[in-house]
């Protein structure tokens, strides 16, 4: 079990496509949100990493046919020395994103510690590459790419990465959870968001943790993408939907598997203050996340 809490700030919304011609997503203002709105107080971390906001192209770049595709490899690299980082010095990394291809910088600051699961929280599958769709006709974007490029599918400039090649995680060692469209992905376990509606987050979580046991993983990465969240509690993302979970069954979720102690790290992505112009669902969030993560909150000075 990580000793205490360290906060990375990955203020970009590189993976998104624009949400109007000229206009930028706004998830590259969540970190600051949420830190406004008290989390860092609540954790009370060890050290508090603030990343650069990287610059969002709209238009094509060389050599790729991923929106911002060269710079979110740039800055995935930076992220991954920071999450190394936090763990090196026996810390839970918590990452506050941004948008979903922060996932790839997450796992490989964790994969340079050795083998990592991946434990995916995510109101769809993420499962978008170039064997699925047609390349050519259009930009990827990586925020709807992350479980296919972090199981190295797509583009090697995004799925093949220094020190560790790919993937980034086995297909066999996901743990999919919250998707709510019908649709193909990898051989991964995987729970559906009507199947959640059916079994309860209690039965949930030990089906994960058995799954995990039997997987012989004591090191795992939780990815939460806010929009895993049903639409009437968190609409501030970029594709909102429904049946999703409620904040409390959030907050469950997330304490049972960090109380394994197999959680080297987590992230949570895709809230966009743009679209919650009152700004009434950061605290909401922060509530979520500092519940769940009460038991590692430290008083230890800022590094």
């Amino acid at each position: 079990m990580a000793a205490a809490v360290e906060l990375i700030t990955a203020p970009w919304n590189l993976g998104l496509r624009p949400p109007a011609p000229g206009r930028e997503p706004g998830t590259w203002q969540a970190p600051q949100a949420l830190l406004a709105a008290g989390l860092e107080a609540r954790l009370r971390p060890a050290r508090v990493v603030q990343l650069d906001r990287p610059p969002y192209e709209f238009d094509a770049q060389p050599a790729t046919r991923i929106r911002n595709g060269v710079t979110i490899r740039e800055h995935a690299l930076r992220l991954g020395e920071a999450v190394q980082g936090a763990l090196s010095a026996s810390r839970l990394a918590v990452v506050l994103g941004g948008d979903c291809s922060i996932l790839l910088g997450c796992l490989l600051g964790a994969r340079r510690g050795g083998r990592c699961g991946l434990v995916h929280l995510d109101g769809h599958s993420d499962f978008r590459h170039p064997g699925n769709y047609d390349a050519s006709s259009s930009l990827g974007s990586a925020a709807g790419m992350d479980l296919a490029l972090a199981t190295g599918r797509g583009e090697l400039l995004l799925s093949h990465w220094p020190a560790v090649g790919r993937p980034l995680v086995a297909d066999e060692d996901v743990v999919q959870i919250g998707d709510r469209e019908d649709e193909e992905i990898p051989p991964v376990t995987r729970f559906t968001a009507q199947e959640i509606q059916q079994i309860g987050i209690a039965d949930l979580g030990e089906r994960v943790i058995s799954r995990l046991e039997r997987r012989g993983l004591d090191r795992v990465w939780l990815h939460i993408d806010l929009d895993v969240l049903d639409e009437r509690a968190l609409p501030a993302v970029d594709s909102p939907g429904r049946p999703g979970l409620d904040f409390s069954q959030l907050a469950e979720l997330i304490s049972t598997l960090v109380g394994t102690g197999r959680v080297v790290g987590l992230d949570a992505a895709i809230y966009d203050p743009d679209l919650d112009p009152d700004g009434v669902y950061a605290t909401p969030i922060v509530d979520c996340l500092a519940s769940a993560l009460t038991s590692l909150a430290t008083v230890e000075t800022h590094a």
